[in-house]
């Protein structure tokens, strides 16, 4: 079995702020696995958050090239990953990579791989950025009117109250997610969400508002926000999940936070078990990097994976998404294309 890559850069249709950063561009490593004249895809992105490069992505990838040569088969090889030292976006990719060589196959999506015999269109939420108040609604309506239902506010400024009303105004019919990306404290958050009840404002889910390491903050919050409480950044492993359970109301399961289809249906279990809710989340990626948790998204009571929707020129095509719905190709595989 043959591992190799390509790197390209993907700029965005405009810098994306959030509480911790902004973004205008990162580079994509796209992962090939050959095996009996199949191949299969996946992608890691460059991310600061996650101490990943093209230098340490690339070095990491050469050293593992000869494991995946060793290895007798694409099913082999994705049962001892979970074994191999490499961070989660790194094993995300690889796995991707095999779920789409394993799919080609065997003639079969990887939704069906994934224990989703029949997929479904999906509505998917689309992120306003942190800006002025004015800016976000203008950005909501245009969202509402391209056909979506669902929006993700990022949030962590002073206007934060002005801005979530702006854009409930702007899009009365849709639904909101909100995201202080850990920029808040407990009191902020708390007095954010009455701020926001009194307006008579719904809000859908509050995501990791608080910053992550020390979940007693987010059961303080759980106490005292009539709001559905979803945790990110505290929420990596299963192990993690079974900690968080009474002090959330739900986890966001991102592959390239836990290391793959594998690792993320085993949280998805873990959440169910304990009665938390799923969210799907993404980084900013390709349809290539975002395809994966695509075919997971019969598991998920809230799906945000937009990334590849805040690209000026995504390199990849098959996962739909332009008027607010996720659409498989049905191919086998991840069932994606280079465009």
């Amino acid at each position: 079995m043959r591992l190799d890559w390509t790197v390209r850069g993907l700029t965005l249709r405009t810098p994306l702020r959030i509480s911790r950063s902004v973004m205008a561009r990162r580079d994509a490593v796209q992962v090939v696995v050959e095996h009996d004249g199949l191949r299969g895809h996946g992608e890691v992105v460059t991310s600061v958050f996650h101490d990943l490069d093209v230098e340490r992505i690339t070095l990491l990838l050469e050293e593992f090239r000869a494991v995946a040569a060793e290895c007798s088969s694409p099913e082999a090889l994705l049962a001892d990953l979970p074994g191999f030292d490499l961070p989660p976006g790194v094993l995300a990719a690889v796995d991707a990579a095999l779920h789409d060589v394993i799919g080609h196959g065997g003639g079969v999506p990887v939704h069906a791989l994934a224990g989703v015999p029949l997929w479904t269109d999906v509505p998917t939420a689309c992120t306003i950025g942190i800006t002025d108040p004015g800016s976000a609604a203008a950005a909501a309506a245009a969202l509402a009117a391209r056909g979506f239902s669902l929006l993700k506010v990022k949030l962590g400024a002073e206007d934060d109250v002005a801005v979530v009303t702006a854009v409930r105004a702007a899009a009365p019919e849709t639904r909101l997610l909100l995201d202080a990306n850990g920029g808040w404290t407990p009191e902020r958050t708390v007095r954010v969400v009455e701020r926001l009840t009194a307006a008579g404002v719904v809000v859908d889910a509050l995501e990791q508002p608080v910053a992550p390491g020390d979940p007693a903050r987010l059961a303080w919050v759980h106490d005292r926000c009539p709001v559905p409480l979803i945790a990110d950044e505290d929420a990596a492993t299963a192990a993690d999940v079974r900690a968080l359970a009474g002090v959330v109301d739900g986890v966001n399961v991102k592959l390239a936070k836990c290391g793959g289809i594998g690792p993320a249906l085993e949280i998805i279990s873990v959440a169910r078990e304990h009665g938390l809710d799923v969210m799907l989340g993404c980084l900013v990626a390709s349809s290539l990097g975002i395809a994966p948790a695509v075919h997971l998204t019969g598991h998920a009571r809230w799906v945000d994976l937009d990334g590849h929707l805040l690209l000026a020129d995504d390199p990849w095509t098959g996962i739909g998404g332009e008027d607010g719905t996720l659409r498989l190709s049905g191919s086998p595989g991840l069932g994606v294309a280079p465009r």
